[in-house]
C-alpha cells in the first residue's frame, strides 16, 4: 500500500505546486526576470493561465508514479534494514537507517525520474504566445507535448540526451530525500504525545511541511544546475557536466545564482509536501482500518 499512498500523494501534490514550479524553473534557467513577481506577471502577460501549466499532464502522471516508487522504496529499504540490524522489520528504524533508506529511495527515483524531469523543464521554458498576444500567425512550437518532447529528444540527441542533468540530479535526490525523511521521522516523533502510536492530522501537516522545506532548501544549488544543464539542447553545448555547468554559472552571475528560486522553493514545498504526506497517511490508514475490519 506504501506505493499506491505514495502515487496518490505525489499526485495531488503536483497539481498544487505546478504553477510554482513553472515560475521557478524560469527564474533559474532565464536571466531576464528581476524575480519572481515579474516573472509570473511576463508569463501570465504572453502566455496567460495556460504558461503556468505546461506539461503538467504529463508531469501527473510521471510524479505519481516516481512518487510511488519513492515511497515504496522507502519503506521497502527502511524494513530491511531494520531487519538485518535488529532482527525484526518493523522495529523503530534509528535515524541513520531513516537517512539511509530515504537516500535510497532518491537514488532509485532518479532513473525513473530524469527523462520527465528534461521534458518538463523543456516544457516549460518555451515560449509560445497566447493567441491573443499574436500580432502575426504562431509558428508551431518545437515541442506540442511532453510525450512529443521526450521524442523530439531521444531522435536529436540519442538516448543520454533523457538523462541530461543526472548527476546532478542524483546529488540533489539522495541528500534532499535523506533530509526529507529523516526531517518528518523526527517531527513526527517529537510531535506526537507520548502514549500514543500514530501522529495526528496537524502533527502530519506541520512535519511533512516542514521536512519539504528543509529539503528543498539544501536542493535547490543542485536543482539550478541540473534545470540549467537539462535546457542545454544539442546546438547549444553550454555545460560539459555538473562542475563545469556550476563553474560557468558562478563566473557569469555570482555565486547566488545557486540560490535563484530559493525562497520559491521553499514557499511551493509548504503546502506540496503537506499534501503529499497527509494523503500518504490517510491512504495507509483507510487501508489498514479496512483491512483490520475484515
Amino acid at each position: 500500500m506504501d506505493f499506491i499512498a505514495g502515487a496518490i500523494g505525489g499526485g495531488l501534490s503536483t497539481a498544487v505546486g505546478y504553477p510554482l514550479d513553472t515560475v521557478k524553473v524560469r527564474i533559474q534557467t532565464e536571466r531576464r526576470y528581476n524575480g519572481i513577481w515579474h516573472c509570473i506577471q511576463e508569463t501570465y502577460r504572453t502566455e496567460k493561465m495556460w504558461g503556468f501549466y505546461k506539461g503538467v499532464s504529463a508531469s501527473v502522471l510521471m510524479v505519481s508514479a516516481i512518487s510511488s516508487v519513492s515511497f515504496g522504496t522507502y519503506r521497502n529499504f527502511l524494513c530491511t534494514i531494520c531487519k538485518l540490524r535488529y532482527g525484526v522489520a518493523d522495529a523503530k528504524p534509528s535515524q541513520l537507517d531513516v537517512s539511509l533508506a530515504g537516500g535510497a529511495a532518491g537514488a532509485v527515483r532518479v532513473v525513473f525520474m530524469a527523462p520527465s524531469e528534461v521534458a518538463k523543464v523543456r516544457m516549460q521554458t518555451q515560449r509560445n504566445p497566447h493567441p491573443s498576444m499574436a500580432s502575426q500567425p504562431l509558428s508551431r512550437p518545437k515541442y506540442r507535448g511532453s510525450l512529443h518532447c521526450l521524442k523530439v529528444i531521444a531522435k536529436e540527441e540519442g538516448f543520454r540526451g533523457l538523462y541530461k542533468g543526472c548527476s546532478a540530479l542524483l546529488c540533489r535526490d539522495c541528500s534532499s530525500s535523506a533530509i526529507y525523511f529523516l526531517t518528518y521521522s523526527a517531527l513526527c516523533d517529537w510531535l506526537t504525545p507520548s502514549g500514543k502510536n500514530k501522529p495526528g492530522l496537524l502533527v502530519v501537516l506541520l512535519s511533512g511541511g516542514f521536512a519539504g522545506v528543509l529539503a528543498w532548501g539544501l536542493a535547490t544549488p543542485m536543482d539550478v544546475i541540473k534545470s540549467r544543464m537539462q535546457i542545454d539542447e544539442s546546438e547549444q553545448h553550454q555545460y560539459r557536466g555538473l562542475v563545469h555547468c556550476a563553474r560557468e554559472s558562478v563566473r557569469k552571475e555570482g555565486a547566488q545564482v545557486l540560490f535563484k528560486g530559493l525562497g520559491l522553493n521553499c514557499i511551493r514545498a509548504f503546502p506540496v509536501n503537506m499534501v503529499v504526506f497527509v494523503t500518504y497517511e490517510a491512504v495507509l490508514r483507510f487501508t489498514d482500518h479496512y483491512t483490520n475490519k475484515k
